[in-house]
């Protein structure tokens, strides 16, 4: 008999299923994984159930497990099931290739990310043809307040959508550079949106400099960002800006190709 949600009650329950799904949101913002003795405090579960579901998910390629650093860390098959929430189903075979057209243009690391619940989520890269250049772990989250990406999506989502996502949103301090206040926040995402991309000038690292802007879908609702990432010897203000251009162009052929239509 299938259950309407008023007539779901705790009868129904799975506990150590709970406790597994538990532990894949805790790695989730975990970018350098963690250790069993870890995980088991933080879901509250015994030391052999944990290991038990641990040692599942591992086996199903889920997580991966590093015997130097004892850490577990999810794997890129999860982003799998990730990806089947998303309407463009085609999403990543759209954008690869206009990511390697963009690399070849501005020779540093580009990158795609989506939303999550709380934070950006990475998805995919190619890396640049510098000597030096920045490779990142899909499946990485990354912060809204100090983040290309995080402002440029942020910018352009409905009024609704922002409002919930800022009151997740604690403006965690990297440096003198970093977003720390609403207000300010607020001011920022007005000047994306005039410009129609978004710039992280050393706001999380010293020295990183991002230029990104939103990828949209055929309802006009930023569906993922494109973004490239280098030192700032490298991107000065005119290479920024010549940069955040190409970028442009880059996003506006593929909310095309997913049936974006401004008019």
């Amino acid at each position: 008999m299938k259950n309407t949600s008023e007539e779901l009650d705790d009868s129904y329950k799975v506990p150590n299923l709970e406790k597994g799904i538990l532990i894949l949101e805790l790695l989730a913002y975990a970018n350098r994984g963690m250790t069993l003795q870890e995980i088991k405090n933080e879901a509250g579960s015994s030391q052999t159930t944990t290991y038990r579901i641990l040692n599942t998910l591992v086996r199903m390629g889920y997580l991966l497990y590093s015997k130097t650093s004892k850490k577990y860390k999810l794997s890129r098959k999860i982003l799998i099931l990730g990806f089947q929430t998303i309407q463009e189903h085609n999403l990543l075979e759209v954008v690869l290739p206009k990511m390697r057209e963009l690399r070849n243009i501005v020779k540093e690391t580009v990158c795609f990310g989506v939303m999550g619940t709380e934070k950006g989520l990475f998805i995919e890269q190619v890396l640049g043809t510098h000597p030096f250049c920045f490779v990142l772990s899909p499946g990485k989250s990354f912060d809204l307040h100090c983040s290309a990406p995080g402002k440029a999506m942020m910018a352009f989502m409905s009024e609704e959508s922002r409002k919930n996502y800022l009151s997740k949103m604690n403006y965690q301090i990297y440096n003198k550079n970093t977003i720390s206040s609403e207000e300010v926040y607020l001011k920022e995402l007005e000047k994306v949106r005039k410009l129609g991309y978004a710039v992280d000038m050393e706001e999380e690292l010293n020295g990183v400099v991002c230029v990104g802007a939103p990828v949209f879908n055929y309802s006009k609702a930023p569906c993922g960002t494109i973004w490239i990432s280098g030192p700032k010897d490298r991107l000065s203000e005119e290479t920024i800006l010549m940069f955040a251009n190409e970028i442009l162009n880059i996003t506006h052929s593929i909310s095309f190709d997913l049936g974006y239509n401004n008019s």
